[in-house]
């Protein structure tokens, strides 16, 4: 594989998401997702495995740093940045609840979650979701094509229309970075 036709192979991917109306959609819902929930004093959590656990963080930091803007900060936290409560749970009971008891201690109705997995089916997020909707709170998937096990447990749906980890990551910070700044944009207006 050349240097080209992976750039190309990245680029065909993020051409096969601005294709899809669905897509378009779904990252306008997000957004209004979390304005509405940060308007109203809530949170929005991230979780994720590995390079999602990055892009997870990467996305708070956006929010609760800034974006664009010199603006307040923004209630957004990854789930997983606290290593001293990830290791004791993971240890006493499993890995797969890492996340969930962190949504049963500090989820709340209206608040959002945002799962990401490439392939949608990581059990740890997926039951962080499934934990998220029994609290009352807007669950957001990030997934790849298919969406995985966790298509039936989010409110929205951000699935990458590619099985490729690297192209589905790409486009997961692409799809974060615009919902941040549609997000910032509604809540403080945007610098000139």
């Amino acid at each position: 594989m050349s240097i080209k036709s992976i750039i190309q192979d990245s680029i065909d991917t993020k051409k096969r998401f601005l294709d899809s109306e669905d897509l378009i959609t779904a990252l306008n819902d997000c957004s209004e997702a979390w304005v509405a929930c940060l308007k109203n004093d809530g949170k929005v959590l991230f979780c994720g495995n590995g390079g999602s656990a990055a892009d997870a963080q990467h996305i708070a930091a956006e929010l609760s740093g800034r974006f664009y803007i010199d603006r307040p900060a923004l209630f957004a936290e990854a789930l997983h940045v606290n290593t001293s409560y990830l290791t004791a749970v993971a240890n006493d009971y499993s890995y797969d609840v890492i996340y969930s008891r962190m949504i049963e201690s500090k989820g709340r109705k209206g608040d959002v979650l945002v799962g990401i997995s490439t392939s949608g089916n990581s059990k740890n997020v997926v039951l962080a979701m499934k934990a998220a909707q029994e609290r009352g709170m807007v669950t957001i998937g990030f997934t790849g094509e298919g969406g995985g096990d966790m298509k039936g447990c989010s409110d929205i749906l951000i699935n990458v229309p590619s099985n490729n980890t690297p192209r589905i990551q790409e486009c997961h910070i692409l799809a974060g970075h615009i919902i941040c700044e549609l997000t910032e944009a509604t809540l403080f207006g945007s610098e000139s």
